[in-house]
């Protein structure tokens, strides 16, 4: 299995040093995010999300199908991660590496078990029919954090999308066309996202966020926290390493707090320029286009 190169010793030395001195290797701060641009698409539910030189691009999609037997009131969601090539040579077509399963698992973890997206609002008719919401991700060029960046993207995916009206009329479903009837967005419980701090030193005493591939190589051990801006914490995930006492994932837990209202208020911030940009003129403009046609 292809691997990515190792630092050699002397930027391995060379970046400790500098961590001591208190720098990282591009200017940031300890505590700094990459600049981070977020663009929705022009279909509901594709969002693009850039974190330095790390890029990723979430999609939903949603479809009529049979619940589970043992979740008859219960919509399905599921999230699929492909990490390609060409996002770099140590990924491969159809073999998932442990890093893949990882961040499948953590995303999981922090959007459907903390019942951000609630299932039962996709129920259409009970033990037969519900909508299967389903996120493709695609990450188009890792640099480190790509736990971070999959994460807005996803819960920015799901925002934004919209699905298709239903109406029932005794036993018969329909489903109505975008052109028929607006579609609805989903039930939306919270916005859990994901703050991953990486730890440097013999007894991981330097903690960095939003790390580079560079950076992310050399780290001794990691942990992901996952929560909302009202600071419910939804999941932490530290996966082996060096260990870090308790007194240091409290500061992280509150700097995670600061980081993911940021977050949260640029997410809601592009989601209202989005919403303005395609409500332009507003639901007039669109009533007297359609009498003029």
């Amino acid at each position: 299995m292809p691997r990515e190169a190792e630092p050699s010793l002397n930027e391995k030395a060379f970046f400790l040093q500098a961590l001591q001195d208190g720098h990282r290797l591009d200017g940031r701060k300890f505590e700094q995010f990459r600049q981070l641009d977020l663009q929705f698409g022009d279909q509901y539910g594709v969002a693009d999300v850039t974190l330095g030189k790390t890029r990723v691009l979430a999609k939903v999609s949603a479809e009529v199908t049979v619940p589970y037997p043992d979740r008859p009131f219960d919509g399905i969601f599921t999230i699929t991660t492909e990490l390609s090539p060409m996002a770099s040579p140590a990924f491969e077509v159809n073999r998932p590496t442990e890093q893949e399963v990882l961040l499948s698992r953590l995303l999981e973890k922090t959007v459907r078990r903390s019942n951000a997206l609630d299932t039962e609002s996709l129920c259409l008719i009970a033990g037969q029919k519900v909508w299967s919401i389903r996120v493709d991700l695609h990450v188009l060029s890792h640099d480190g954090n790509l736990m971070d960046a999959s994460c807005l993207a996803v819960v920015a995916a799901l925002r934004h999308f919209r699905k298709p009206d239903t109406s029932m009329e005794g036993e018969t479903l329909t489903i109505y066309t975008p052109a028929e009837r607006e579609p609805v967005p989903l039930s939306w419980l919270h916005t859990p996202l994901c703050i991953t701090f990486s730890f440097y030193g013999d007894e991981g005493e330097m903690t960095l966020v939003d790390t580079t591939l560079l950076e992310e190589q050399l780290k001794v051990s990691s942990c992901t926290i996952s929560l909302n801006k009202h600071g419910e914490i939804c999941q932490v995930a530290k996966l082996g390493g060096t260990p870090v006492d308790a007194v240091s994932l409290v500061q992280c837990a509150s700097i995670a707090l600061q980081k993911v209202k940021e977050l949260s208020t640029l997410l809601d911030q592009k989601l209202a320029e989005d919403s303005k940009r395609r409500n332009k003129g507003g639901l007039l403009a669109e009533l007297s286009a359609e009498n003029a046609r």
